[in-house]
């Protein structure tokens, strides 16, 4: 896809991020694309919602991220508003989102470019409300603790209908999560949990987090949840603590709506979206947790092997008794063309092109 406008989402803590950016815009300026640095704040200045941030920059159609996971989703929730694509450079520990190395980054450019990429779709979520969102004033100084400014609360979206007891339709777009947690440490929140419009369960517990096959390996796996491919159409609910006996993941299909409830003595309830705090429940209200028809677009250079990622990401190890037996193949897969009747699954080729090898790390 020729890139007509590229936005630049920076970790500005990172010095190789920084240097990696000046790669980014002189690719850019040789190539005569516009590139504008997006979602960037100063201290004394707010955060722009999705959809302002994304006008801001002149509605790029390519969307780079320069750090880790969080740098990842920061664009991410900037280019889901238009379809843009996103391009992650690694530069994070325990990534499942970054595609390239910083070292790559100019080769990545020109694949993308000139066609050479591929575009890889993930399923999001979305949201209703029994209200438009608020977060309460005072609370902007314990969140800046350490870290930027808080995002707004999402905008409602006016687009959708607001038929009676359907609440109001926000501008939500999460890859990871949603969670609704607990406010205050002694003071648990009580949940009325709905799955498809039927009651599953009351739940007391320190947060329920619904989530995507891309976040099953974020907050959910954190809290004993199940690892799910990202090529998974699902929507995985988790509970965080729960004071009861069932505290088992439940994993929903796709177009089964989850529905939070916040129980009349329940204490109040944090509305968080990819991590990000964006509005505060008093009980009574609820919220609606579904999956979005709007897809995220990930850039992918070469074939995705997240199963290896995931060995290398959490450092798995075979087990003592498997020792003797050696180290086993990486692949289980022959070398001679797939047969027919296994055409259809996902293997890999006998001699795929798997694209420019990675670069040397990048120097801090």
């Amino acid at each position: 896809m020729p890139v007509s406008r590229l936005g630049l989402v920076v970790h500005q803590g990172r010095p190789v991020a920084v240097q990696t950016a000046e790669v980014v815009r002189d690719w850019c300026r040789r190539h005569d694309i516009g590139c504008t640095d997006i979602d960037v704040w100063t201290k004394d200045e707010s955060r722009r919602s999705g959809v302002d941030e994304l006008h801001h920059a002149g509605d790029p159609d390519l969307v780079v991220t320069l750090g880790g996971d969080g740098t990842f989703l920061r664009g991410a929730r900037i280019a889901a508003k238009n379809d843009a694509v996103v391009l992650g450079v690694d530069l994070g520990k325990v990534g499942f989102l970054t595609e390239v190395a910083c070292s790559d980054v100019e080769a990545a450019l020109e694949a993308v470019h000139h066609g050479g990429a591929t575009i890889e779709e993930r399923m999001t979520l979305t949201m209703r409300a029994s209200r438009p969102l608020e977060i309460p004033a005072g609370i902007e100084s314990l969140l800046r603790y350490g870290h930027g400014p808080k995002l707004p609360p999402p905008t409602v979206r006016h687009e959708a209908s607001d038929a009676d007891g359907w609440g109001v339709a926000l501008d939500v777009t999460a890859l990871n999560d949603v969670v609704l947690e607990k406010l205050a440490r002694d003071h648990q929140v009580a949940l009325g949990v709905y799955l498809s419009g039927r009651l599953l369960a009351s739940y007391s517990a320190d947060a329920v987090i619904v989530a995507t096959p891309t976040g099953s390996t974020a907050y959910s796996f954190a809290a004993g949840g199940p690892i799910l491919s990202p090529n998974t159409e699902a929507i995985v609910f988790t509970p965080v603590a729960p004071h009861m006996t069932f505290n088992r993941t439940v994993i929903a299909a796709p177009d089964e709506p989850v529905g939070l409830r916040v129980l009349p003595h329940s204490g109040q309830a944090a509305v968080s979206i990819d991590g990000q705090l964006r509005g505060v429940l008093d009980p009574g209200d609820w919220i609606g947790v579904y999956g979005s028809l709007r897809r995220l677009r990930l850039v992918r250079l070469r074939p995705t092997d997240f199963y290896g990622r995931l060995r290398d990401r959490f450092r798995l190890t075979d087990a003592p008794a498997t020792a003797l037996d050696g180290d086993p193949d990486p692949l289980w897969a022959p070398t001679t063309p797939i047969p027919p009747d296994l055409a259809h699954l996902r293997l890999p080729t006998p001699n795929p092109n798997p694209g420019p090898p990675p670069g040397p790390a990048c120097e801090t």
